[in-house]
């Protein structure tokens, strides 16, 4: 998934792009609410973790923005306001929800993840797709009750694939969700991926089709 940070302290920006990162996630980060609405205009996102202290344009009014210009993209504001008043107001304005800080990363992690989830559509972090049930929290695959071991990269590409059942995914729609504006993928990094997961995959309710002059389409077996 593809997550922009709006944070312009360094300190936690690092732990928390880190963090993404260890993850297999694909982060984008700006420091001023100026530079976050150019990325906003540039690429689409599953989720902005946005600091309402910036300097510059505040995080207040980026989000305000976002929401005029009917962008639903899910926000998870930071602050360091402890006071009810900013909280109700974040949440007024459009923040899907938040954090005060100092906060523990973990906590950080598990309110994205619930983000993330929703924007699929689950309601839940594990989900059963026939015989494969896929636990996000603990970014674990299982066959059969047989634990297939992914790289994070790999996690990602078939959660980007369980999101999207039965739609045609482009390699370029799978790459804007899996890199970040500073990563530079291989040119058969997609090919790659999908050829891996259809091989662990084997057995599996899931299945991942090639569409010929088109890209790729999962399926789940009736």
């Amino acid at each position: 998934m593809r997550i922009l940070v709006v944070e312009d302290s360094v300190d936690l920006a690092e732990a928390i792009l880190r963090q993404f990162q260890n993850a297999g996630h694909a982060l984008d980060h700006s420091v001023t609410g100026e530079e976050a609405e150019e990325y906003l205009r540039l690429q689409r996102y599953d989720l902005v973790i946005l600091d309402i202290n910036l300097p510059g344009k505040s995080g207040f009014v980026v989000l305000k923005n976002m929401r005029r210009a009917k962008d639903t993209t899910p926000v998870l504001v930071l602050t360091a306001r402890s006071e009810i008043d900013d909280r109700v107001s974040a949440l007024d304005v459009g923040a899907d929800d938040y954090l005060v800080k100092p906060f523990d990363i973990r906590e950080l992690e598990a309110r994205a993840r619930a983000l993330l989830r929703r924007r699929q559509g689950f309601s839940s972090s594990v989900t059963l797709h026939g015989n494969t049930e896929f636990d996000r929290s603990r970014a674990t695959v299982t066959v059969n009750g047989r634990t297939i071991m992914l790289p994070n990269r790999e996690f990602r590409v078939l959660e980007i694939f369980l999101g999207n059942l039965n739609r045609i995914l482009t390699k370029d729609d799978i790459v804007e969700q899996l890199y970040g504006f500073d990563d530079a993928p291989g040119p058969n990094a997609i090919e790659l991926y999908v050829a891996r997961l259809r091989k662990k995959l084997a057995g599996a309710s899931v299945s991942i089709r090639t569409v010929r002059g088109m890209g790729y389409v999962a399926e789940l077996e009736r």
